[in-house]
């Protein structure tokens, strides 16, 4: 009889450790549905430019464009758990970004038809390579999944893991369209908390439109190199972030050109330009003050000019990201996800008017 009642005893703790530790297939998350890539054919799925095709990046735009923001897994699972294991290229450590966002990924799930977030995780520093398990404990049934990958990391490959046993299967985009999204750090999504925080993904979840994010912090100054991808792009719009990088002058030499370059590759398509958001570091610092001014002024006036020009060209000039209380950034120049937040509000009717008149809805 004692024997018995340890075999049972064991036999439930064993019952129970494997619930708490269950094993995991792990499925290629390029097999499944990667959605968010402006340019489909790369050889590693995970890059968003293919860098041997297209030349003359710089060593630091070489490696952005091998970055996977704004790249994102559909699936549909009935696990109970979902596990990753990644293998990184690069791996980047900022100051002024979450790790979760930078190398990290962040997981939503649709209930009651609307993208809910559901959890994030992030490698350690020592063991990057380790298996991670994202979400536990959840309830029976079958959950459409998004997971966004990294906005700065470099991945060489990652496996979804379900526990064994369990359905892993592509899921169909629901979002609609292909507009491409071109911009600085702001659309790179620097000083997000998560990789779903840009302000592109928010728009994403609230609209159905599918933007596809070429942000390059730091390196959005239309640079005829990147409008050879554009150009190449399978797009029904593009979106462009054209004046946070380049100061006045540049803005002044290249916007005219770039737009020639655009729009002889896709002369039927809405080219939507932003107008640059207000920057707290100009609270105080005159001088910043005084070139942030300088190029607003001079995007304002050639985008005015650029759309009687040219044809199917426009200009959103309300662009915002901060509230009345003037206190949404991060670094003094990039906001937080809630600043993000009231950007996409910011442009969104505007935004959707243009598309709708393009019969993007």
């Amino acid at each position: 009889m004692k024997k018995t009642l340890i075999l049972l005893t064991l036999a439930v703790l064993a019952v129970n450790l494997g619930a708490q530790n269950p094993k995991y297939t792990f499925t290629e998350a390029s097999e499944l549905n990667l959605i968010g890539k402006i340019l489909e054919d790369t050889p590693n799925p995970y890059h968003r430019v293919d860098t041997v095709k297209y030349k003359g990046f710089t060593q630091k735009e070489n490696l952005q464009v091998r970055c996977g923001a704004g790249l994102a897994v559909l699936f549909k699972t009935d696990s109970r758990s979902i596990a990753l294991k990644p293998e990184y290229g690069y791996i980047r450590h900022s100051p002024n970004t979450m790790g979760l966002a930078d190398r990290g990924f962040d997981l939503y799930i649709k209930k009651d038809g609307r993208w809910l977030y559901a959890e994030s995780a992030a490698p350690s520093d020592k063991n990057p390579g380790k298996q991670l398990v994202i979400i536990k404990d959840m309830p029976e049934g079958v959950k459409e999944c998004m997971l966004y990958l990294p906005i700065y990391s470099e991945l060489y490959s990652l496996g979804i893991g379900v526990e064994k046993g369990s359905s892993l299967e592509s899921l169909e985009s629901p979002f609609r369209h292909r507009i491409g999204i071109f911009g600085s750090s702001y659309t790179h999504g620097i000083s997000t908390s998560r990789a779903g925080m840009s302000y592109p993904m928010q728009l994403m979840r609230w609209t159905g439109l599918q933007f596809l994010s070429l942000g390059c912090s730091g390196n959005c100054k239309m640079q005829p190199y990147f409008g050879e991808v554009l150009c190449d792009a399978d797009v029904d719009a593009l979106v462009f972030d054209a004046f946070s990088n380049p100061d006045a002058k540049m803005i002044e030499e290249r916007l005219f050109p770039f737009i020639e370059q655009i729009q002889k590759a896709h002369p039927d398509i809405p080219l939507i330009f932003q107008q640059t958001i207000r920057r707290e570091t100009t609270n105080f610092c005159i001088s910043a003050r005084k070139k942030e001014v300088a190029k607003k002024e001079t995007a304002a006036r050639l985008m005015k000019e650029a759309c009687k020009k040219y044809k199917n060209v426009y200009f959103i000039d309300c662009t915002d990201a901060a509230d009345e209380r003037q206190d949404t950034s991060v670094d003094g120049t990039h906001p937080g996800d809630y600043g993000y937040g009231l950007w996409a509000e910011s442009i969104r009717k505007p935004l959707l008017k243009i598309l709708k008149k393009h019969g993007i809805r």
